[in-house]
């Protein structure tokens, strides 16, 4: 079995349908029948055909076929990508189709996608805590791990166990930490989702969304019902993610092992900015011993500070050099966020902070110096 440098570079060679090194950018949307091929048959027959002989880009493109390929082979299943993050959470709501749906922290779109089936479809919802009480075969348990925004882990095996005693399936979204740093599948979920805009896209120029099952007809029944949906990924997208993943392991173990320096050097320093730096929030602090079982390849490049008052945290990013003030994560860039500006109901001391794959030391020091300056101003 080759490895993951090898498989991110090669593992859609079997697509090859030109002599181009570099895949183009397949544009069209409808594409010939075969005049020597021409069989009537229904859409659970065609999905896989599809892969090989394309028939509308709604349904699936080369482009797109491409990308699945990487994706299935990484991933360690098979993988389906839509058009965002979201979409493919609305995806995995669509194809469980459950009554009653059990979600802790998490994205606050897919609360926002949850919030609309209750809304139109009578959803019930409910907390983790309440898996015990109210789930039952065929319910949804969504977790995050690590839970955004404050990169840190729960514990997945635990929940993956309560759900499946009550007959209930379990969707994890692990966009904070996509393999190699943690393998979902190692505890038992039944369906895995990803936001591709973030690390496997990691340019901040394109949306994408996958889902990933151990099952091949789960994987038909998601396309075919994207087919429908309208939210399979557009070409140029496919191909910009396809040339983002050449370099992803290169760029996550990066970002990873900086965040953790840099999380690192924060909290030994916590006293020396004691006027302005209240606390670090990171998996890699977290002492539980199943975060290390969970985070084994790496920590999330993901991690939160709070500050001493709400107009530091408000003013904090303005200090820093290499820090955009910007929401999302995953680029090669350096991100902090003032997290209420995107998320009203958060803690306003809190600043989420998304490491890019710039120098570590570089990166410390510009935070020691826009801490430094908070502190003389406030």
């Amino acid at each position: 079995m080759t490895n993951l440098s090898t498989q991110l570079i090669h593992a859609d060679d079997k697509n090859n349908r030109v002599s181009d090194v570099a895949p183009p950018i397949t544009v069209s949307t409808t594409f010939r029948y075969d005049n020597d091929n021409l069989e009537v048959v229904d859409e659970s027959e065609c999905i896989d055909d599809m892969d090989v002989n394309p028939v509308y880009s709604r349904c699936g493109h080369p482009n797109s076929t491409r990308v699945e390929s990487v994706m299935s082979e990484i991933l360690g299943g098979y993988a389906v990508v839509y058009n965002t993050g979201v979409s493919s959470f609305y995806a995995a709501m669509v194809h469980y189709n459950p009554k009653r749906l059990f979600i802790g922290e998490s994205y606050h779109g897919v609360h926002a996608i949850a919030d609309i089936m209750t809304r139109n479809y009578g959803l019930k919802q409910y907390s983790l805590n309440d898996i015990e009480e109210f789930a039952q075969e065929g319910d949804l348990v969504h977790i995050e791990s690590p839970v955004n925004p404050y990169g840190t882990s729960i514990n997945i095996q635990e929940y993956v166990d309560r759900a499946h005693a009550k007959g209930a399936k379990v969707t994890i979204d692990a966009t904070f930490a996509p393999p190699p740093l943690q393998d979902s599948w190692d505890f038992g979920v039944d369906m895995v989702m990803y936001s591709a805009t973030k690390y496997f896209g990691g340019h901040s120029d394109l949306l994408a969304g996958i889902l990933v099952s151990k099952e091949h007809d789960v994987s038909n029944k998601l396309k075919i019902d994207r087919m429908y949906l309208g939210t399979i990924i557009g070409n140029l997208e496919s191909f910009l993610l396809l040339r983002s993943l050449r370099t992803y392991e290169m760029r996550i173990m990066k970002q990873s092992e900086n965040a953790t320096k840099i999380v690192s050097f924060l909290q030994e320093h916590l006293r020396e900015f004691s006027g302005v730096l209240k606390e670090v929030i990171h998996s890699s602090l977290q002492t539980e011993p199943w975060v290390k079982t969970q985070a084994k390849g790496g920590h999330t490049p993901v991690f939160c500070i709070t500050l001493q008052s709400v107009e530091q945290a408000k003013h904090f990013p303005s200090k820093l050099k290499l820090f955009h003030h910007a929401t999302s994560l995953g680029g090669i860039e350096s991100l902090i966020e003032w997290r209420a500006l995107s998320d009203p109901e958060m803690d306003q001391t809190l600043l989420r902070v998304s490491v890019g794959c710039e120098n570590a030391d570089d990166l410390i020091n510009d935070l020691k110096q826009g801490l430094m300056a908070s502190e003389l101003k406030h």
